[in-house]
């Protein structure tokens, strides 16, 4: 399935306490961080439904034709070596039409066969402890990743012979829901005292065979209150349950803005 648009705007870092940069042992009280931010996303692998799956393949170029619609939110309250953190995400990705389908019909090749359009809720609640504090700070996070998929699906070319869903329809709708617990790990080292970089990783399952992300990106604290986080992200599911398939790969730059109070 080759996807004409995806885009998540005014967004918010998809990962537990990424984008909270401040070293909170060297606070007694509570500090609060929000962090809205662009993410460009390219996305491939497969999406599925009523056990019809197609391929996506949406480059950064695609984004840029054709706009789809995405919102993230991120807030961070830390205390101590203790940080906790909520997060919610809406992404939508709607599809042009598939180079592949395979169902119980076997596996079709005809470019634009099936259209596919796909609504993507990820909530998030963390909790992250810093177990080292020197030059280099080393948090530790655990999280539980709750992710709701909303696919709606239709044959687009009814010339294709095979392609039907389960009782002939030519179209299907399904919605699912899963929850990860996550376990991960970032690191923020200081060029100086206002640029510093950041590597993060994370790794679960549960609801989903296997989740995972990586992001590296510096930090440019420009004010007491503001600071300015640019970087790289990937996030990969691998869910598969009742005929519903999201075997899916984010990855992109984000950009975006810190504000502590």
């Amino acid at each position: 399935m080759h996807s004409k648009r995806f885009l998540s705007i005014p967004l918010i870092v998809l990962t537990c306490g990424v984008s909270q940069m401040v070293s909170s042992a060297e606070n007694d009280g509570w500090q609060f961080e929000a962090t809205p931010y662009l993410f460009a996303a390219a996305m491939d692998g497969m999406v599925g439904v009523r056990g019809v799956t197609s391929d996506v393949d949406a480059s950064f170029s695609d984004i840029l034709d054709d706009l789809n619609s995405g919102f993230m939110g991120f807030f961070t309250a830390s205390k101590g070596p203790w940080t906790l953190a909520l997060e919610g995400v809406y992404m939508k990705l709607s599809d042009e039409g598939s180079k592949s389908v395979s169902g119980p019909f076997g596996q079709v090749t005809t470019d634009g066969a099936l259209k596919v359009t796909s609504k993507l809720y990820v909530y998030q609640g963390s909790v992250t402890y810093r177990i080292l504090d020197n030059t280099t700070a080393i948090d530790m996070v655990g999280a539980l990743r709750v992710t709701k998929l909303d696919t709606d699906a239709r044959v687009a070319l009814s010339t294709t012979p095979g392609i039907v869903f389960p009782g002939g329809a030519k179209s299907a709708s399904d919605s699912d829901s899963w929850t990860d617990v996550v376990v991960g790990v970032r690191a923020l080292y200081p060029l100086n005292a206002q640029w510093s970089l950041l590597g993060y990783a994370d790794v679960g399952g549960g609801g989903s065979d296997l989740t995972y992300q990586f992001m590296v990106g510096a930090n440019w604290d420009f004010s007491s209150n503001f600071n300015v986080k640019a970087g790289y992200r990937q996030l990969y599911w691998d869910y598969k349950e009742d005929g519903t398939t999201w075997d899916m790969t984010a990855r992109g730059p984000y950009l975006g803005l810190g504000i502590r109070f």
